[in-house]
C-alpha cells in the first residue's frame, strides 16, 4: 500500500468566512511524509452568488489590484472547481491527509466548499498540527505576486 500523501493548501478569499464571502483561489500541494513534492493543484473560483466583499478584505485587495485580477482569470464555477479538486485528491495514492494550520482559514473554506459543492470530504483524515504544516516547503504554486515575496508566502488573504 502506498504511503499517505500530506496535502497542504493555500487560499485567497474575499472575507473571513465562507458563504457570506467567497473562495477566490485554491492551491494545494501533495507531499510524502518526508517532504518530497508529488503533485500540485490550482484553481481560481468564481464568487458565490450574493456574497459580498468584506471591508477589511477590500482594503487589502485595493493594495494588490493586479493580484485581484489574477484571481478572476479563467475562474471556474464553485461546483466545477471543487469537483475537479475532489477528483485530484481522489487520484492521489494512499489515504490523503489534509494538513492545516489552525491559525489560518484554509480548513474552514476548503471543508465548506467541498461539502457544499462536491458533497464530500475526500481526505482520510485531517492533521491540525502547525509544526507538521511548517515542515512542508512552499512549492510556489500560487500565481499571485504577493505570494512570491518571502514576507507573505503562505499567508492566506
Amino acid at each position: 500500500m502506498p504511503p499517505d500523501p500530506y496535502v497542504t493548501t493555500h487560499i485567497h478569499t474575499d472575507g473571513p468566512i465562507p458563504g457570506p464571502h467567497s473562495l477566490l483561489t485554491l492551491t494545494s500541494a501533495a507531499f510524502t511524509a518526508d517532504g518530497v513534492l508529488t503533485g500540485t493543484f490550482s484553481v481560481n473560483v468564481r464568487e458565490l452568488p450574493g456574497a459580498t466583499l468584506h471591508p477589511i478584505a477590500l482594503a487589502d485587495w485595493r493594495t494588490r489590484a493586479e493580484d485581484w485580477l489574477v484571481t478572476h482569470r479563467a475562474s471556474r464555477p464553485p461546483a466545477d472547481a471543487m469537483t475537479a479538486y475532489a477528483r485530484w485528491i481522489g487520484s492521489l495514492p494512499g489515504a490523503p491527509v489534509f494538513v492545516a494550520d489552525t491559525a489560518r482559514s484554509d480548513y474552514l473554506f476548503v471543508y465548506w466548499y467541498l461539502q457544499r459543492f462536491a458533497g464530500l470530504w475526500p481526505f482520510a483524515r485531517t492533521c491540525l498540527d502547525p509544526d507538521r504544516y511548517a515542515r512542508f516547503p512552499d512549492p510556489g504554486v500560487c500565481t499571485l505576486s504577493g505570494c512570491r515575496t518571502p514576507a507573505v508566502a503562505g499567508i492566506a488573504s
